[in-house]
């Protein structure tokens, strides 16, 4: 069955915003008004990251038991999932972000991310999200040795969170390191089943990837779906740049792209949301597709219109015909 959330994050522009509860009740109830039953958090940590971790959600929230019943006070079933990526440098234990790619790191790498799915068990969640490889202008050549470390390192924690109920998902970015040297579909080969994939439509089309036909293939390895459509495509190749995080996301790369990740329903349509739904459809998936609106300019604007799109085109077609 697929069921349909939405990503907390668009309602975080900058560090300092969307700090209040009263901001986070209103953001609950936009995306449950919108149609959509979950939430999908994300990871961050300190006091301006009320909703960034377990330890911030029980300090904000008497518990965090008592932020699951916030969330169902929306109207919203609960937590899909948690979005994680293990370069956070996490003030509340003083770490400074766990390496995937380094063995040594791995203990610290499981042990987050069963902080994480812990407290997603208890929050009904599912999925735990995460981040599998760093930048590409933090590695330059993906070699066996990287995914051999990869592998491991993702398998270890697939394991780990598995003690929970909790399932994991790679989320492959248009700027990671895995564009390199066919790096995703090595790191497909390198694990198993156990190691999910967290499709992102407009991340796949940036980087010049069908997410249709990828689905088509890798079909058993999707566990986790995030929709949504691209402005732009990357194909002057600019993922390596320096700082992607905001001279490519945020400052558009070299020709200021001003949104690469739109609604699902805006021109131009690099994304065929339709097509890709009848997919995951004629597949039989079973999971969440979290919808997002990544650094949108108007977060309650964006979630109402893609929750339209989701109610009135998508949706349909996950029902059977009368």
């Amino acid at each position: 069955m697929i069921r349909w959330g939405y990503a907390i994050n668009q309602f975080k522009p900058q560090f300092d915003d969307f700090v209040r509860r009263r901001q986070h009740q209103r953001a609950l109830r936009i995306i449950s008004a919108s149609g959509f039953s979950g939430v999908e958090l994300n990871a961050g940590t300190g006091r301006w990251e009320p909703l960034g971790n377990p330890q911030q959600i029980a300090a904000n929230f008497e518990s965090v038991a008592g932020f699951g019943a916030f969330v169902r006070e929306a109207a919203l079933d609960g937590v899909s999932s948690w979005f994680w990526d293990p370069s956070i440098r996490f003030q509340e234990d003083l770490t400074h972000g766990d390496d995937p790619t380094n063995p040594g790191a791995r203990d610290g790498l499981v042990a987050h991310a069963r902080w994480f799915s812990a407290a997603l068990a208890e929050l009904g969640g599912e999925v735990l999200v995460v981040r599998p490889a760093p930048s590409a202008a933090n590695l330059a050549e993906v070699t066996d040795e990287v995914i051999d470390a990869l592998a491991a390192s993702w398998t270890a924690v697939a394991d780990a969170i598995a003690a929970d109920g909790v399932r994991l998902a790679l989320h492959f970015d248009f700027y990671s390191a895995l564009r390199r040297d066919d790096g995703l579909e090595r790191l497909l080969r390198a694990t198993d089943a156990r190691v999910g994939l967290a499709l992102d439509t407009a991340e796949f089309t940036i980087a010049g990837i069908d997410p249709i036909a990828f689905y088509r293939e890798h079909a058993d390895r999707v566990t986790h779906v995030h929709l949504k459509n691209a402005g732009a495509i990357d194909d002057i190749d600019e993922f390596g740049m320096p700082a992607p995080e905001f001279t490519l996301l945020r400052a558009g790369g070299s020709r200021a792209v001003p949104r690469w990740f739109t609604e699902l329903a805006t021109e131009p349509l690099l994304i065929d949301a339709p097509g890709f739904v009848a997919a995951l459809v004629e597949h039989g998936y079973d999971g969440w597709v979290v919808v997002e609106s990544d650094l949108t300019p108007h977060p309650p604007t964006s979630a109402m219109l893609n929750g339209w799109e989701v109610q009135h085109v998508l949706a349909p077609l996950t029902r059977p015909a009368p």
